[in-house]
């Protein structure tokens, strides 16, 4: 997408809370309580994330992470685009972020949650198209019928 600007991030950059709230809404929207992973910037920071945003005319639009886990995988984390960016491949691009940081990094794996309502059926297609398959609950998660488990090797 012309003009869309993606980069390494920290939990203290600008417009990220809000960011980070809205995909929180949009969570809490499609899901209950119980099933919903999201962290706050804080909490993403304390797991060590390493966060990418996008920008249009400086203003960030989108954003995602990864955490590195236990021999050679990672998980992808807080993906997320303002509904005013959809579709116009500012989350394909914060994707590709991570897997490219995620490969430099030695990563060989990374796995993600995402839901299993309507309002995540284009993540789990842009997640699938970027070559991710269904797969169990890993780490800390238990099997949820509003989850998704999928994973990619690198």
């Amino acid at each position: 997408m012309s003009g869309l600007k993606i980069g390494p991030i920290d939990a203290t950059a600008p417009g990220l809370v809000d960011l980070i709230a809205a995909h929180a809404a949009h969570s809490a929207a499609h899901y209950p309580a119980e099933s919903n992973h999201n962290l706050d910037a804080t909490a993403l920071a304390a797991t060590g994330a390493r966060l990418f945003g996008g920008w249009l005319d400086d203003r960030l639009v989108a954003m995602g992470g990864y955490v590195p886990l236990a021999e050679g995988e990672g998980e992808v984390k807080s993906m997320h685009v303002r509904e005013e960016a959809r579709g116009t491949g500012a989350g394909r691009a914060i994707l590709e972020a991570i897997v490219a940081a995620a490969r430099a990094e030695g990563i060989r794996r990374l796995r993600l949650e995402t839901g299993s309502r309507d309002g995540s059926a284009a993540a789990r297609g842009l997640y699938r198209a970027a070559g991710f398959v269904e797969t169990g609950p890993f780490g800390a998660y238990r099997p949820d019928p509003e989850s998704v488990f999928m994973a990619r090797d690198l």
